[in-house]
């Protein structure tokens, strides 16, 4: 349409992102492991504010990818001088596409705002999708594990599906799921020894699923708080 204002406004503005993005370029490092020797699991339970609780049974590679890997990360620009220049530059385009923009022809100056608003809109919308969408896990293989009949209505009852899970109560103490008096932590062996003797299967979905044994974790922790009225 003859606007060279509009042309020279679309170059810097479209280049601003580019100019921002080499400025704020990172990476994060993952150490490895050098050693060779015998590693213990990397299982990790996460327990959520609700009571309920995510076992997760992995190495101590994919545990350290996913949930413990250091928060520090490596800038490719690294000099604070050449920084500072990149952060000017960006500026400098931003300032000079918007004053381009404001001297284009106004069809031109209603599309850019056409397509900004919509740009805008799809940044909301991508935003305000699922977070299990924004993350890319396909380098991991998941086996989904479920307990058959699984419908914990307390926190006692959920505590017990994930000691049947991990078939381990040293987690419970270590991260204080559960009161250290005497009448818990008789619970959680009482837990523990029913747990080692849980069966499992693989049901039809392809899922394996763990059979509860034959013991009633509420009752046997009421027990245990009210031996008197046993």
């Amino acid at each position: 349409m003859n606007d060279g204002m509009a042309l020279l406004a679309t170059i810097l503005l479209s280049f601003l992102s580019t100019v921002i993005g080499i400025g704020q370029k990172w990476k994060l490092e993952l150490t490895k492991r050098t050693s060779k020797d015998i590693v213990p699991p990397g299982d990790v339970v996460i327990r959520y504010p609700k009571g309920n609780f995510l076992v997760v049974k992995c190495t101590e590679e994919t545990s350290r990818e996913l949930y413990f890997a250091p928060e520090e990360i490596e800038y490719q620009v690294t000099h604070p001088e050449i920084y500072r220049l990149i952060s000017l530059l960006g500026t400098l385009m931003l300032m000079f596409g918007v004053i381009c923009l404001g001297n284009a022809t106004l069809t031109l100056q209603i599309c850019f705002a056409t397509s900004y608003m919509l740009l805008n809109a799809a940044y909301w919308i991508v935003a305000a999708l699922p977070h299990k969408l924004h993350w890319n896990l396909t380098c991991f293989m998941v086996e989904e594990q479920k307990i058959e009949k699984s419908e914990p209505t307390t926190f006692t009852e959920a505590l017990w599906q994930a000691i049947v899970v991990t078939k381990s109560t040293e987690w419970c103490k270590i991260g204080k799921a559960a009161p250290m008096t005497e009448a818990w932590n008789q619970w959680l062996h009482d837990a523990e020894m029913q747990a080692k003797t849980v069966g499992q299967y693989v049901d039809r979905m392809g899922y394996t699923t763990y059979q509860l044994p034959d013991w009633n974790p509420q009752k046997a922790l009421r027990e245990l708080m009210n031996p008197s009225k046993v």
